[in-house]
C-alpha cells in the first residue's frame, strides 16, 4: 500500500517539476528569439509563414513589449 501511494506521489512530483523545467526552457528560447531575428525567421518558416523585413521588425517589438509586461 505504502509503495501504491509513494509511486503516485513520485509521477505528481515530476510531473509538476517537468512541466517547469519545460515552462523555463520554453522562456529562455523566446528570449534568444528577440536578440536573434534568423531563430525568429526559422520559427515562423516552420509555422508555414514568410516574413518580410517589417514584418520581422514588427514581431520582435511585439515580444520586446510582451517580455516588459
Amino acid at each position: 500500500m505504502w509503495t501504491t501511494i509513494f509511486i503516485i506521489l513520485a509521477l505528481i512530483i515530476g510531473i509538476v517539476i517537468g512541466f517547469a523545467a519545460g515552462v523555463f526552457y520554453l522562456r529562455k528560447q523566446m528570449e534568444k528569439m528577440q536578440t536573434d531575428p534568423q531563430m525568429l525567421q526559422k520559427m515562423a518558416k516552420q509555422m508555414g509563414y514568410n516574413l518580410n523585413g517589417k514584418q520581422m521588425q514588427k514581431a520582435q517589438q511585439m515580444m520586446k513589449n510582451k517580455k516588459m509586461r
